[in-house]
């Protein structure tokens, strides 16, 4: 009987294993795919905020001169969005199992990225330069619960440094899903699991990213107000982001 235990025991590990590998290059094709393609354009989205919300701004740095709550909520209508996106296109390839996971967390991994340059952007951070999108994946880096302390001295070379964080970003996601998403080798409930699933791994990591976002901003309002104060604009939304 103990034998017998130890062997399902065993047959489970190598389950898990064989699906945490699944999971962990998924994600590092997904996120690198993603980083050399998938770019939300600043300019088209300041033109959405404009129009969605009134905010009364013509470049990112105005943002600094908008109410805080104002861009939490902004940041929270991109979560939930990104949240909604995520979960129908987990249920879709959630009904193949565990056979189409590599194509769910490639696509997973774009809405994710998307999500958090957004929040980026909602809180007057752009990625125009190296140094700005090193930044980028270094909110990614916290949104997924990594430290990349040790990574950040290759920070000024990004074709060296996005890669190696993708792949602690891909390593942690792997370790903190494997658990989860070992579900989806059921086909028939996996695309509840599915969606279930992608609805909160965005909720999580674009809760994370705003976080992080939303310190750095506050950091550099502090230190504007220090230059020079200015007024504040407190701007009511009263339409949806779309």
């Amino acid at each position: 009987m103990l034998l017998e235990l130890t062997s399902s025991q065993m047959a489970i590990q190598l389950r898990k294993s064989w699906v945490r590998r699944k999971v962990e290059n998924a994600m590092r094709r997904g996120f690198l795919r993603a980083y050399e393609t998938v770019k939300v354009d600043p300019n088209k989205f300041l033109l959405q905020l404009r129009a969605a919300y009134g905010v009364p701004i013509n470049t990112f740095q105005g943002i600094y001169s908008v109410d805080v709550s104002i861009l939490d909520d902004l940041a929270n209508h991109v979560i939930h969005g990104g949240m909604k996106l995520a979960a129908a296109e987990g249920a879709g390839f959630g009904l193949g199992g565990i056979l189409t996971i590599v194509p769910d967390l490639g696509i997973l991994a774009g809405i994710t990225l998307r999500t958090i340059q957004k929040l980026s952007l909602i809180y007057g951070f752009e990625y125009n330069t190296d140094e700005e999108t090193a930044e980028l994946w270094i909110a990614a880096a916290s949104a997924a619960g990594v430290d990349i302390s040790r990574e950040l001295l290759e920070k000024e070379v990004v074709n060296r440094f996005v890669p190696k964080v993708i792949q602690r970003i891909a390593a942690q996601a792997s370790a903190e899903a494997v658990e989860k998403w070992s579900g989806r080798v059921i086909p028939i409930a996996s695309s509840a699991i599915g969606a279930g699933l992608n609805y909160y791994f965005v909720r999580a990591w674009g809760e994370r990213a705003k976080a992080h976002f939303r310190q750095k901003h506050l950091e550099h309002r502090r230190r504007k107000i220090v230059a020079g104060p200015a007024d504040l604009l407190v701007v009511n939304p009263t339409r949806r982001l779309s």
